[in-house]
C-alpha cells in the first residue's frame, strides 16, 4: 500500500491482528566526553546493517544526531520487550565500540538546533521544505508505542476516547526540563518545542468514525496540504501502513525500566479503549480546550503539579494519573499479565532535584547519561 492509497486502509486494518505491539525509542547521538550532539547516524546505520540483530532495527529520525531503536512487531508486549531489550543491548555495544554515547531525555539541554543537519532520505527533505524553522526546530526524543487494532472505524474510535487520557500519560512521561541551554521552568519542554509547534499535531479532533477521519485526510490531500498520511503528526493516530494505533504523546524515558513501565501502560490504555469501544462503554466526548488544560499543567509541571478531573471538574495531586489510569485498565491488564511499576520521581523530578540542589546542567545531563547506559545496555532483562 502506498503512503495515502486510502481505499486499502480498511483491507490493512480488516487483516490487523489485535494486540500485537511495537515499540520505538529516540535516542540522542552523543560525544561521550564533552555530551554534545554527535552527528553521526549515517555511520551507526551502515555499521548496524552488518551486525547480527540490528539488521532493520534501527531507523532515523530527522537529525543526523538521533537515532530510533525499534522492536518490530511483537506477538504480545512480552515479546514486544524481549525483542527491543535484545536490540538496545546489541545498539548500546555497537555505540559503545565506535566511541559514541546515546542519551534518552526529551530534549537535549543546551544544543543549538541551527547546527544540527537534517538526515538525507526523501521523507525528511519533504518534511524540511515543508515545514523549514518548525522542523530545524525540532531537536527531539520519543517514546511512542504501536498496538495492533482491528478494523479501522474501531481503531478511529479508540483514539477518540484516548484524547483526555494523553495529558496523563504527558506527566508521567516527563523528561525534558531543558532547552536552548537553560531551564525552561517546563517538564517537558519537547511537548511545547514539538507538540505546540508542528502542525496538524498535538490532541487530535474526535472523529467518530473512518468516514470522517478519511474525509479529513481527503481534504488535506486535495488542498495539498499533505502527500503522505505521516504528516498527520497527532499525538494519537491510526497507523495506515500497520493496522494499528499509535500513541506518540511520551518523552524519552531515561532508564530502560521506566521506558518498558510507560510502554506496558500505553498498550494497557490502548487495549482497555479498544475493549471499552466493543463494549459499548459510555465515554464523555470532551471538547480539545477542556483536554487543553490538562495538556498545559503536564507540560509545565509534570508530576509535581495537579491534573483536573475533567468530568468533575476538580483537581488531584497529578502523582495520581498513575492510579487512575491503573484502575481503568486493570480489566485488560489483568488478562494481558501487565503491572504497573513506576519509579517515586520520573525523569524531570530527579532532574529538577538536581538543579534545586544547585547541580549544572551539564551535572545533569551527565547523570541522566549514566541512568541511560546503566539500564539500557545491561545484559539481563530489565
Amino acid at each position: 500500500m502506498t503512503s495515502l492509497d486510502l481505499d486499502q486502509v480498511a483491507a490493512t486494518f480488516a487483516e490487523a491482528p489485535d494486540l500485537t505491539v511495537g515499540v520505538e525509542e529516540e535516542f540522542s547521538i552523543l560525544s561521550p566526553d564533552t555530551l554534545e550532539l554527535a552527528p553521526r547516524f549515517e555511520q551507526l546505520r551502515d555499521l548496524a546493517a552488518t551486525r547480527p540483530g540490528l539488521d532493520g532495527a534501527i531507523a532515523g529520525e530527522l537529525i543526523s544526531s538521533e537515532i530510533e531503536i525499534i522492536s518490530g512487531t511483537g506477538a504480545n508486549l512480552e515479546d514486544a520487550l524481549a525483542r527491543q531489550r535484545e536490540r538496545r543491548r546489541a545498539f548500546f555495544a555497537l555505540a559503545d565500540s565506535q566511541d559514541v554515547a546515546l542519551g534518552a531525555t526529551g530534549t537535549h539541554p543546551w544544543a543549538d538546533y541551527r547546527e544540527q543537519p537534517i538526515i538525507d532520505t526523501e521523507h525528511y527533505r519533504r518534511v524540511e521544505e515543508g515545514l523549514k524553522y518548525v522542523a530545524w526546530r525540532n531537536n527531539t526524543f520519543s517514546l511512542h508505542v504501536h498496538l495492533g487494532v482491528r478494523d479501522i472505524d474501531r481503531a478511529v474510535r479508540v483514539c477518540d476516547r484516548l484524547r483526555p487520557v494523553l495529558p496523563l500519560l504527558l506527566a508521567i512521561s516527563a523528561n525534558s526540563p531543558y532547552l536552548d541551554g537553560r531551564d525552561s521552568g517546563l517538564h517537558s519542554a519537547r511537548t511545547q518545542s514539538f507538540t505546540k509547534s508542528f502542525p496538524r499535531c498535538g490532541v487530535p479532533d474526535t472523529f467518530g468514525g473512518w468516514r470522517a477521519y478519511r474525509e479529513y485526510i481527503e481534504f488535506l490531500v486535495r488542498t495539498n496540504s499533505i502527500v503522505e498520511f505521516t504528516q498527520v503528526w497527532w499525538s494519537v493516530r491510526p497507523h495506515f501502513s500497520f493496522g494499528t494505533v499509535e500513541v506518540r504523546i511520551c518523552d524519552a524515558q531515561a532508564t530502560a525500566q521506566e521506558s518498558d513501565a510507560l510502554a506496558a501502560l500505553m498498550v494497557a490504555c490502548v487495549a482497555q479503549a479498544a475493549r471499552d469501544v466493543d463494549e459499548g462503554v459510555p465515554y464523555a466526548d470532551l471538547p480539545g480546550r477542556l483536554i487543553e488544560e490538562n495538556m498545559w499543567r503536564a507540560i509545565r509541571f509534570g508530576m509535581d503539579g495537579r491534573l483536573i478531573d475533567l468530568e468533575r471538574g476538580e483537581e488531584y495531586p497529578a502523582r495520581g494519573a498513575i492510579d487512575r489510569l491503573g484502575a481503568w485498565t486493570a480489566p485488560v491488564r489483568g488478562e494481558l499479565g501487565i503491572d504497573l511499576s513506576f519509579p517515586e520521581r520520573n525523569g524531570a523530578q530527579r532532574q529538577r532535584r538536581m538543579i534545586e540542589s544547585g547541580a549544572t546542567r551539564e551535572e545533569v545531563f551527565a547523570a541522566s547519561v549514566h541512568e541511560t547506559r546503566q539500564t539500557y545496555s545491561e545484559e539481563v532483562a530489565v
